[in-house]
């Protein structure tokens, strides 16, 4: 999954890039509205940490301008500003949820994932799909019959985004643009490698190749 963190506070946001990192996002980052707008604009986030005191555009305009435009990436709000009537206006503007600093980096981790379920019509607790389990915290998925499979960091990116969107036919082009930031080398044959990773850890027939088209992912096999 990859997300657009905006926030200008240049150590907040090396910090909270590595945590994200860490827990198997793909990170794009800015500290600029102007620059977080045009860039929720054109890239295919699947979720958005906005903080509201912004140089260029604040936060709540960029979201609005977003909202106005047809674009409902999910977006956390993440700001200083926690008087109740500067929620409300967070959440009229569009915002999917809002947390006030200071913060727990766990807490905003928890609620991202939360949001992202919801945004795709998965339970909020976990993602469950194809007789699989996936365990965001450990990184690693269990089958139908009990077997705990660890995964490395991609692996577990990749297997999340096939499980939320089971069924469906998904090119290269956009697991590259959901499961890698925007250095991704887009000549690079690192899905195909890593598809037959996790085809011989679930199983052949958990990843079917659907022939010049991508990859459908059916389950546990």
């Amino acid at each position: 999954m990859r997300l657009l963190l905006v926030e200008d506070d240049d150590a907040l946001r090396a910090e909270l890039r590595e945590e994200l990192a860490a827990a198997g996002f793909a990170v794009d980052e800015t500290g600029n509205g102007a620059d977080a707008e045009a860039l929720g604009d054109t890239e295919p986030y699947d979720g958005v940490v906005l903080d509201l005191g912004l140089p260029g555009r604040d936060g709540l305009s960029v979201l609005r301008n977003w909202r106005e435009r047809g674009n409902m990436v999910p977006v956390i709000v993440l700001t200083a500003r926690d008087a109740w009537h500067e929620k409300v206006a967070g959440f009229r503007a569009g915002a999917d949820d809002y947390l006030a600093k200071p913060f727990h980096a766990a807490e905003l981790l928890a609620r991202i994932n939360a949001v992202l379920r919801r945004a795709q019509g998965q339970s909020p607790a976990q993602i469950r799909n194809g007789g699989l389990t996936l365990d965001e915290e450990r990184q690693s998925v269990t089958t139908a019959d009990g077997t705990t499979i660890p995964l490395t960091g991609l692996e577990f990116r990749l297997l999340r985004y096939f499980m939320i969107h089971r069924g469906r036919v998904l090119s290269k082009d956009r697991l590259a643009e959901h499961v890698y930031d925007r250095d991704y080398d887009q000549e690079s044959n690192v899905i195909e490698v890593y598809v037959n990773r996790l085809r011989r850890k679930l199983g052949e027939g958990s990843i079917r190749t659907q022939r010049g088209q991508g990859y459908v992912f059916e389950g546990d096999a």
